[in-house]
């Protein structure tokens, strides 16, 4: 099977390098070589190349900024993912898509279904929501689609890396607790999609590890867990607080919760705990991070 990765130099690209089967020839590609919002480079790669599957993990992904640069968010995040579909369905490619939870407006207070009702609020999630949109209306349920929530890994600039920066920094933190969703390892995830892949899935669905966690939960297991890889020689004070309390200029979801069932059946099994990922994915860093 061939496979044509776009945003390989991302921190879910990269877990997809990683973990990628032995039976899979990879086409992976950085944006530097492959810009999703270029229509003709889409169609001239995937001319060029002819994988068997067109995997997109490329993603305007500042949540903040993409307030303030919308056409760079739907760009990238739309039409990007448009681009692919088109040539996808004219070279006979399977293309798979990763989106996300805040396609969700985080008012809910049980688990999103794949077909529950959209409502993003704000620019990053409606981007990606169109990015769907366009996805389904050229390749109908023949794609796959599958959301994920709170990606993060053992490299690059995610939660966890910052966590652990500042925790070897400040003697005190402040993490928001009312916004609640499932911190997800990019690596188990990735593993996640492989599967999904293998056994050619298709159609809509939401994929994280196990569990519920609020940011303040998350990083207090940050702390946890690396003094016990003896990553920090004290852990902070972290002090939970409200999201009123630290403004951002996008809103973010208070509950991203994802039912994922459907994508555990196409794997065949169930996600991992996020405190079991958490716990493997610091065990990746392996030093010291403390000054």
């Amino acid at each position: 099977m061939k496979v044509l990765l776009t945003g390989a130099a991302g921190q879910l690209g990269r877990a997809l390098s990683r973990t990628r089967p032995a039976v899979t020839e990879l086409v992976a590609l950085a944006r530097a070589e492959l810009d999703v919002g270029d229509a003709r480079a889409v169609e001239a790669a995937i001319s060029r190349h002819r994988p068997d599957v067109v995997l997109n993990a490329a993603a305007y992904t500042q949540v903040d900024a993409a307030q303030a640069a919308p056409d760079d968010a739907e760009r990238i995040n739309a039409l990007g993912p448009e681009a692919l579909a088109r040539a996808c369905r004219a070279s006979d490619a399977r293309l798979v898509h990763v989106s996300t939870d805040y396609v969700f407006d985080g008012e809910a207070n049980v688990p999103y279904l794949p077909e529950s009702p959209t409502r993003p609020s704000s620019v990053y999630g409606a981007s990606k929501r169109r990015g769907e949109e366009r996805i389904q209306a050229l390749l109908g349920a023949e794609a796959l689609i599958v959301r994920t929530s709170w990606l993060y890994a053992h490299d690059g600039r995610n939660f966890l890396t910052r966590m652990l920066q500042l925790m070897a920094e400040r003697p005190q933190l402040s993490v928001v607790i009312d916004q609640v969703g499932a911190p997800t390892a990019a690596d188990e995830l990735a593993a996640a999609l492989w599967q999904m892949i293998g056994n050619r899935g298709a159609g809509l669905h939401h994929w994280c590890n196990s569990g519920v966690a609020s940011w303040y939960d998350f990083a207090v297991a940050i702390g946890e867990e690396a003094s016990a890889r003896g990553l920090l020689r004290t852990v902070p004070v972290i002090r939970p607080i409200l999201s009123a309390e630290y403004p951002t200029p996008a809103r973010r979801p208070h509950y991203s919760v994802l039912d994922k069932r459907s994508a555990e059946a196409l794997t065949g099994e169930p996600a991992a705990h996020w405190r079991e990922a958490l716990r493997r994915v610091i065990a990746r860093i392996g030093t010291t991070v403390a000054q």
